[in-house]
């Protein structure tokens, strides 16, 4: 007779529970129609200069925010350097759109809802921003770089030159590394953030950013009818 006592199963790590429980919200957003017909080569490169253009108004909230956090307990860590986005998206639009591309910039409403709900998390919530700086910079690390080479081979860019510098982390030399040092940081949110209430109020912040990333590939799929 088999006396075997069930094991318990063991928890699952912070990192571990912010990537399964915003696992769908996740699919969405990279399977929006914009997306599928921007990497599928059915767009313009007006179309990813756009993106490109939104991308910018985000990341700003979240870099402009990052000096202030960087002696949190919380948000503190993640600050890094190397991660910086912005002067590249900068280099890249004045690829894209000329120099004077910034006196035509402009917000699409949920790009300007996402960039609110960025600052806002900064400026009154470091769990909130954790939870943002996640789903943008890891998604860059990865499949971010599918766009990357789907937009050099699509508009001829050069491998890794402007118009796909966003895409470049030079401060990165090993990505695959840097992703597991940044997982072990959320792992470590259990003890900056003991309370699990709070977690979950992370990994719900986690889900609605990448809502709101897919309301922005909404907003970009009305302005190209073309990948309606």
């Amino acid at each position: 007779m088999d006396s075997a006592i069930p094991q318990p199963t063991a928890p699952l790590s912070f990192s571990t529970l912010i990537r399964t429980a915003s696992h769908e919200q996740h699919t969405e957003a990279e399977t929006s129609t914009f997306m599928s017909d921007l990497l599928g080569g059915r767009l313009g490169v007006d179309a990813y200069a756009r993106y490109t253009e939104q991308l910018w108004f985000v990341y700003r909230a979240l870099e402009d925010a990052a000096e202030a956090l960087r002696d949190d307990p919380v948000a503190g860590p993640f600050v890094r350097p190397e991660l910086e986005r912005v002067p590249e998206l900068e280099r890249d639009l004045a690829h894209l759109r000329g120099a004077d591309w910034r006196e035509h910039a402009t917000a699409l409403p949920a790009t300007a809802a996402y960039a609110a709900r960025v600052e806002e998390c900064a400026r009154t919530w470091p769990g909130g921003y954790v939870a943002h700086h996640y789903t943008r910079y890891l998604g860059d690390l990865s499949g971010g770089q599918i766009i990357r080479g789907r937009a050099e081979k699509t508009w001829g860019f050069a491998r890794k030159g402007d118009g796909v510098r966003f895409y470049v982390f030079e401060g990165i030399s090993n990505p695959a590394a840097f992703k597991r040092d940044y997982r072990e940081l959320l792992d470590r949110i259990e003890v900056t953030v003991p309370d699990e209430l709070e977690r979950h109020r992370i990994v719900d912040e986690c889900k609605r950013a990448f809502a709101l990333n897919t309301a922005l590939f909404r907003d970009l799929a009305t302005e190209f009818p073309h990948a309606a």
